[in-house]
């Protein structure tokens, strides 16, 4: 498991292009019949991504369990939300199936000892893209196709940022410990992700971009708001954002992203809103 520690953002004004894509980026999740997991310090939040082919698959493999997170299965003080962007797959969380088509969502409670992946067919395989947050109690794993996902249509092509917020993992939805996450599709035609940009002190975010052809890529911008940087993502790279950075992006398409969230609160509308003409 790779392990990323925490980055302040005195240091990270020094930053090289090729240190700050060592810190923050998260490549090649999706690896046949593996688990690929990232360990931040921030939040303790942990990314994965599972690419079943020709067998089940654990989420405890290739991860010590012990060493890691000194419990005895993943889930033991864990919550973890999760989305399948590939094949049809199954899942089975303490021997309970659930069958996830392409952006389906499923939340699997603290204490879960059992979680496996599989794919319908090895030749189109599912891809599970995972955020999971330590967890103080156990709540109702729920299954949340993309169908009964909270629909929030917000921006405009004026303002090339018409897109569609999906709220999965969300306090309106469901009942969490602290993670939430959601899915948020741009129109064709619309670049631009969260923008006018913010920072949420109280809270660290993950992203994860998908929906991108092999030939575009997204400008992901972090940093505080007065020393921006950015990172350019291809389809399927995740970004971990830390509090005191910005998380927006323009793309040269329109494209696909799945946001994750955790710390001290839910309350979506507790953040640092930044102007667009103060950004630097």
């Amino acid at each position: 498991m790779d392990i990323r520690y925490s980055v302040n953002q005195r240091d990270f004004k020094r930053y090289t292009t090729q240190e700050i894509r060592d810190e923050f980026l998260i490549t090649g999740l999706y690896q046949p019949d593996q688990v690929v997991a990232v360990y931040s310090h921030v939040d303790r939040m942990v990314t994965l991504g599972c690419m079943p082919v020709s067998e089940e698959v654990s989420i405890d493999k290739g991860i010590d369990i012990w060493h890691n997170f000194g419990t005895t299965y993943f889930l033991e003080r864990r919550e973890l939300g999760m989305f399948n962007i590939g094949g049809p797959g199954v899942v089975k969380a303490d021997q309970t199936a659930y069958e996830m088509n392409y952006k389906d969502c499923l939340y699997v409670t603290q204490g879960t000892k059992e979680l496996t992946f599989q794919s319908k067919d090895p030749s189109h395989p599912a891809k599970f893209y995972m955020v999971s947050a330590p967890a103080h109690r156990a709540y109702e794993t729920t299954f949340i196709p993309i169908e009964k996902a909270a629909k929030r249509p917000v921006g405009a092509m004026e303002t090339s940022n018409k897109r569609t917020i999906n709220q999965f993992i969300h306090p309106d939805v469901l009942k969490t410990c602290q993670l939430s996450m959601g899915m948020t599709v741009l129109e064709p035609g619309s670049v631009w992700n969260t923008m006018p940009a913010h920072t949420h002190e109280r809270r660290m975010e993950v992203y994860m971009y998908f929906e991108l052809s092999e030939d575009n890529v997204v400008f992901h911008m972090m940093g505080e708001g007065q020393e921006t940087r950015h990172i350019v993502m291809k389809n399927e790279e995740a970004v971990i954002s830390p509090s005191w950075s910005i998380h927006s992006g323009a793309g040269t398409s329109n494209y696909t992203f799945i946001w994750a969230m955790g710390g001290e609160n839910q309350a979506f509308d507790d953040m640092d809103n930044i102007a667009v003409p103060d950004l630097r």
